[in-house]
C-alpha cells in the first residue's frame, strides 16, 4: 500500500515500538477466500476498522461479512463505562460499506457484573439473522456458583484480574458463537484486530489457529472456527493508512486526543483521558467515582480517579467533537471528503499489557 510515501506527523516522542517475531505456524489462511462466512468483531476503534478493511483489500464480498459489536454496558439501562455514539457508530460503518452487523451483550453489562453480590453472573443475549431480519437469543444465567465480585477490574495481562475483556466480550462472543446452529457444517473466519506492537503480550499471540469455539471434528456439529489477526504485524502506521485509503471518519475518541479507542472510562486510561472525561462527561466520571467510594477500592490500586484526573492535563477538545461523542445516535458521514489523521493518532496512551 506504498507505506514509504506516508507524510504523517508523529507525536513528539512517538518511536515506532519494536515487534517481536510472530510465534511458529502459519500467519494467515491459506485461502483466504474459502470460507462460507467472516465474522469480524468489531469495536468502532482503528484497529477492528483496518481488520475489516482488509477483508475487503483480500477480495471478500462485503456481504459476506459481519461485524460483531459486543455492548460493553449491555441494554438495560447502564451507562458507566463506554461512549454514547460507538453502538451508532459501528452500525453507521456497516452500513457505509455494505456489512451485515449484529449486537450482543451481558445483561446489565459492565456494571451489572461489577456489583455482583452473591449472585451468580447474568445472562448473554445476541442478535440472529433470520429471514424477517433479526431476534434475539438469551442463553446463560442460571447456572455456575454464587459469589461477590464488587470491584472494578484492574490494569493486568490476567484476564481473571482484568475481567471486563472476558466476561463482556470474550465469553459473550463464545457464547454467541456456539449457540447458532449457522454456524455448523459450515467454516467461519473469525478476525479481530489485536496487534504485535500494542504490548509485549499481544506480540506472543499466534495471528492463525482454530478457535477456541472450533468443533470441525465434530461429525454431528462439524463447526469449522479458524481465529485470524490479519493485522497482527502492522505498525499503526499502516493501520491510518488504510483508513485514509477509505477516508474512514475515526471514531470520536481519536479527534478528542485518546491514543485508543475502548471504552471511555476504561481501565488503561491515564491522568489526561481521565481529566479530559471529567471535563466533557462529569456525570459519567461521577459515576465511577462514586463506586470507588462505595467499594473502598480505586480504580488503580494507587490512587483515586479524582486525584489521577488532578494530576492529568484535559485535552484542548473541539466542540463538535465533544458532541458527536455523547450522541447516542450518529449523524456525521462515515466516509469523509475531506480526510485528516486525527490528534490521537501515535500519542502516547495507555493499553493492554
Amino acid at each position: 500500500m506504498g507505506y514509504d510515501q506516508l507524510t504523517f506527523t508523529f507525536a513528539e516522542g512517538y518511536e515506532l515500538p519494536v515487534v517481536a517475531a510472530l510465534p511458529t505456524g502459519p500467519s494467515e489462511p491459506d485461502d483466504v477466500l474459502s470460507y462460507d462466512r467472516y465474522v469480524v468483531f468489531f469495536s468502532g476503534g482503528k484497529d477492528s476498522v483496518a481488520s475489516a478493511l482488509e477483508l475487503l483489500e483480500r477480495g471478500v464480498p462485503a456481504h459476506k461479512i459481519e461485524l460483531w459489536h459486543h455492548i460493553v454496558d449491555g441494554r438495560e439501562g447502564s451507562t458507566l463505562m463506554d461512549w454514547p455514539c460507538t453502538n451508532d457508530y459501528c452500525r453507521a460503518f456497516a452500513e457505509a460499506f455494505g456489512m451485515h452487523i449484529y449486537f450482543s451483550w451481558k445483561h446489565g453489562g459492565f456494571e451489572r457484573e461489577m456489583l455482583r453480590h452473591n449472585s451468580r453472573t447474568a445472562p448473554i443475549s445476541f442478535e440472529v439473522p433470520t429471514s424477517a431480519g433479526t431476534e434475539i437469543s438469551t442463553v446463560g444465567g442460571t447456572g455456575g456458583k454464587e459469589s461477590t465480585r464488587r470491584l472494578f477490574p484492574q490494569v493486568s495481562a490476567d484476564l481473571s484480574v482484568r475481567w471486563c475483556s472476558s466476561y463482556t466480550k470474550i465469553h459473550v462472543a463464545q457464547a454467541a458463537l456456539r449457540n447458532q446452529a449457522r454456524f455448523e457444517q459450515a467454516r467461519t473466519l473469525l478476525v479481530s484486530g489485536e496487534r504485535a506492537e500494542e504490548s509485549p503480550n499481544r506480540a506472543r499471540y499466534t495471528a492463525f489457529a482454530p478457535d477456541a469455539t472450533d468443533a470441525r471434528n465434530s461429525p454431528r456439529l462439524a463447526r469449522h472456527m479458524d481465529r485470524w489477526m490479519p493485522i497482527h504485524q502492522w505498525s499503526e502506521v499502516q493501520v491510518w493508512d488504510l483508513m485514509r485509503k477509505y477516508s474512514v471518519n475515526p471514531h470520536p475518541a481519536y479527534r478528542l486526543g485518546w491514543s485508543r479507542c475502548s471504552c471511555a472510562g476504561c481501565i488503561f486510561n491515564g491522568a489526561d483521558e481521565f481529566a479530559t472525561l471529567r471535563r466533557i462527561n462529569a456525570q459519567q466520571f461521577g459515576q465511577m467515582t462514586t463506586h470507588e467510594t462505595d467499594f473502598g477500592r480505586t480504580i488503580k490500586r494507587a490512587t483515586t480517579l479524582d486525584t489521577l484526573a488532578d494530576q492529568g492535563k484535559p485535552f484542548p477538545v473541539k466542540a463538535s467533537d465533544v458532541a458527536a461523542a455523547l450522541s447516542e445516535t450518529w449523524y456525521e458521514p462515515i466516509i469523509l471528503s475531506d480526510w485528516e489523521l486525527p490528534v490521537g493518532a501515535f500519542a502516547k496512551g495507555n493499553g493492554p499489557s
